[in-house]
């Protein structure tokens, strides 16, 4: 697969009971817009739906949006992504997490947390490279039969 046929799968969602969704919209607009397969959910969705959708959609990246403390159940997320067999699919963080909270999510498995102010094309960029980051984890994974 040559560079430019590389398409990244990601899913753009809002976990919890946070409804405010413009970020994520706008987020999942600059994704398709880069080249990228975006799946969109509406808010609140559960982790368990998420963690169904990124199986059956074979993502490579999850992006969350938090602006009101959900992103304190991102750790359950990625515990529950690594049960599934999918700890090679990145997630990433965008929206208002205060500085003492990010470490508890990096530690946890967040592969970046994206805060106000990012640019489209960092972010776009970011989650390109993260997502060859998992398409190559899970060949690896598949190859080696894990």
């Amino acid at each position: 697969m040559t560079p430019q046929d590389f398409k990244p799968r990601v899913l753009v969602t809002k976990i919890g009971l946070d409804g405010h969704d413009r970020g994520s919209r706008i987020v999942a607009a600059a994704c398709r817009d880069a080249g990228m397969e975006v799946i969109y959910t509406p808010p609140w969705q559960s982790i368990a739906a998420v963690v169904k959708l990124a199986l059956e959609e074979d993502v490579d990246v999850i992006g969350i949006s938090s602006l009101a403390t959900d992103h304190l159940i991102v750790p359950k997320l990625t515990r529950a992504l690594k049960e599934a067999g999918l700890g090679n699919v990145r997630v990433v963080v965008g929206g208002i997490v205060p500085d003492n909270e990010e470490a508890h999510l990096l530690e946890s498995g967040v592969r970046q947390v994206f805060h106000p102010g990012s640019t489209m094309d960092d972010i776009t960029t970011r989650i390109r490279d993260y997502a060859r980051e998992a398409r190559t984890e899970g060949a690896a994974q598949v190859a080696n039969g894990d």
